[in-house]
C-alpha cells in the first residue's frame, strides 16, 4: 500500500463505511481504487444528506464498473447504502412531518365516496339519488352527534366533514344549512380551526353565488344565518344588507321588515346601539304606516331601552311619552304606570326635579286607579326619596304618611315598618320628638309581629327618649 493510500485510511478509519468494508475482507478491493475515487465513494454514501452527490458519482462510474470486478462490487455496496438511506429518510419523513406544512382542508378531500353513484360524478344527481343521499347524510349527522356525545370529538368532526363534502351534490341550500349547523357546534366546542374552515367555505359559496345572480332569497337568508352561527357578524350583515336592497327595490315589505328585525337584534347583541336605533326607527315607520299598534309598541319599547342605555334621556322621554299614548288606547294601566316611573327617572337624571315629581305622581295615580297597590307604593317611595334628597322634609313626610296607607292596602308589613322608620327619622330631624317617638313605637309594634329589627326600633326609642326635653 502506497503512502497516499495509508494517509487515506488513517484519515477515515473511524468511518463506519470503511470499517464495514475492512471487516468483510474488502480492504484490498478498496486499496485498488485511486484515493480520489475512494474518497468520493465513501464520503458520498456515508452522509445521507448528500445522496445526490453519491448518485451523480455512481451514474458516471457505472459505464466502466463492469470491466473492473473490484469497482463493480463497490458499486453494488454504494447502491445498497443509497437505497438504505432513502428508506430511512422516507420513514423519518413519515414519522416526523414538517411542522410548517398545513394539513389538508377536510372539505376539499376528493376521495371518491361510496355514498355517491358509481357513474360519472360530474353529472347532476337525479331526484331519487338526491333523496337517497339526503337520508344517508342525516344518518351521518346522527352518528357524528353520537360520537361527540361519547366524547370522541375528532371522530365526530371527521363524519361531519364527510357529510359536508357530500352536501355539495345535493345543492347550495342544503350545504349552507349544514355548514351553519356544524359551524355552530364547532363554535360551541371552542374549535377555532373548524370554525375557520367552515367560514371560509361559506365565503367561497357566497362568491360563487355573486357570479350567478339573482340569488334565491331563501339561500341568502340561510347564508346570513350560517354566518351568525359561526360568529361572523360582519359577514352576516353584508348578506342581510343585500337582502334589504332587494326587498326595497321590489318592494317586499314582509322581507324588509323581517330582515330589519334580524339586523336590529344582531346590532343589539353586539351593543351597536347606533345601528340598532336606525333599524328600529325604520321598523317603527313601517308599523305606523300600517297602523299596527302591537308592533309600534314593541319597536318603541326597544328604542326606549336603547336611549336609556345610551343615557339619551330626552329621546327616551319622547319615546316613552309616545308609548303612554298607545298604551292608554290599549287600556294598559300597568304599562302606563311603569312608563311614568321611567320618565320620572329620566327627568331626575337631567336634574329636572319638578318634572320628575310630576311623573312619579302620575305613576302613583295610574297604579292606584288600577288597584295595583305595590306599584303605587313604588311610585310613592321614589317621590319620597326625591323630596328627601332635596331637603324637602315636609313634602317627604306627607308622602310617607300616604305610603303607610298604601302599603296597608298592599298588605306589605315590611313596607309599613320601613315607612314608620323614615317618618321617625324625618320628625327627629325637625326636633319633633313626640312625633318621632310615636313613629318609632308604631314601627316597633310591626317589628315584633315580624320578629325583625326589634332591637333597632328599641334603640331608636331609647335615643329619642333621652333627647326629648
Amino acid at each position: 500500500m502506497n503512502a497516499d493510500q495509508n494517509r487515506y485510511f488513517t484519515h477515515f478509519k473511524r468511518r463506519s463505511c470503511t470499517n464495514s468494508i475492512t471487516r468483510q475482507g474488502l480492504k484490498p478491493l478498496a486499496n485498488s481504487l485511486s484515493p480520489l475515487k475512494r474518497t468520493e465513494l465513501i464520503y458520498s454514501v456515508h452522509f445521507s444528506g448528500l445522496l445526490l452527490p453519491a448518485r451523480k458519482f455512481i451514474s458516471g462510474w457505472v459505464v466502466n464498473a463492469i470491466q473492473n470486478p473490484a469497482k463493480f462490487l463497490c458499486l453494488v455496496i454504494a447502491f445498497y447504502l443509497d437505497f438504505s438511506f432513502c428508506a430511512i429518510a422516507a420513514t423519518n419523513s413519515n414519522q416526523n412531518p414538517n411542522p410548517n406544512e398545513f394539513p389538508p382542508n377536510p372539505l376539499e378531500i376528493r376521495t371518491p365516496d361510496p355514498l355517491l353513484p358509481r357513474t360519472d360524478r360530474r353529472r347532476r344527481l337525479t331526484d331519487a339519488e338526491r333523496a337517497a343521499l339526503s337520508a344517508a347524510l342525516e344518518q351521518l349527522n346522527t352518528e357524528a352527534a353520537a360520537k361527540l356525545q361519547a366524547g370522541d370529538r375528532v371522530g365526530a368532526f371527521e363524519i361531519w366533514y364527510r357529510e359536508l363534502r357530500l352536501r355539495r351534490y345535493i345543492g347550495p341550500l342544503s350545504e349552507v344549512q349544514a355548514l351553519g349547523r356544524v359551524g355552530a357546534i364547532a363554535l360551541q366546542q371552542n374549535s377555532r380551526p373548524d370554525v375557520q374552515i367552515i367560514t371560509k367555505r361559506l365565503q367561497t359559496i357566497q362568491q360563487e353565488l355573486q357570479k350567478q345572480p339573482p340569488v334565491e332569497l331563501e339561500l341568502l337568508r340561510s347564508l346570513g344565518t350560517a354566518y351568525q352561527q359561526v360568529n361572523a357578524p360582519q359577514l352576516a350583515v353584508g348578506v342581510y344588507e343585500q337582502i334589504l336592497a332587494s326587498a326595497r327595490s321590489q318592494p317586499d315589505i314582509p322581507t324588509l321588515e323581517a330582515t330589519l328585525l334580524t339586523l336590529a337584534q344582531m346590532n343589539m347583541s353586539y351593543f351597536d346601539y347606533s345601528k340598532a336605533t336606525d333599524n328600529y326607527r325604520e321598523l317603527l315607520r313601517l308599523a305606523s304606516e300600517r297602523s299596527d299598534r302591537v308592533k309600534q309598541i314593541a319597536y318603541l319599547k326597544q328604542l326606549a331601552y336603547i336611549y336609556d342605555q345610551a343615557k339619551q334621556h330626552q329621546m327616551a322621554i319622547k319615546t316613552k311619552q309616545q308609548l303612554i299614548e298607545l298604551s292608554r288606547n290599549e287600556q294598559d294601566l300597568m304599562q302606563v304606570g311603569e312608563l311614568y316611573l321611567s320618565i320620572g327617572a329620566n327627568y331626575e337624571a337631567l336634574g329636572l326635579l319638578e318634572q320628575a315629581a310630576q311623573n312619579y305622581q302620575e305613576a302613583y295615580i295610574s297604579a292606584y286607579k288600577g288597584e295595583m297597590y305595590n306599584r303605587a307604593a313604588e311610585a310613592l317611595q321614589k317621590l319620597a326619596n326625591l323630596f328627601q334628597s332635596n331637603n324637602q322634609t315636609e313634602q317627604a313626610l306627607s308622602v310617607y304618611q300616604i305610603l303607610v296607607s298604601v302599603n296597608a292596602l298592599a298588605k306589605d308589613s315590611y313596607g309599613i315598618m320601613n315607612a314608620y322608620d323614615q317618618i321617625g327619622k324625618l320628625y327627629l330631624s325637625l326636633n319633633d320628638f313626640p312625633q318621632a317617638l310615636n313613629a318609632f313605637q308604631r314601627g316597633l309594634e310591626i317589628a315584633k309581629q315580624l320578629q325583625y329589627r326589634e332591637a333597632y326600633f328599641s334603640q331608636q326609642i331609647e335615643q329619642v327618649t333621652k333627647q326629648a326635653p
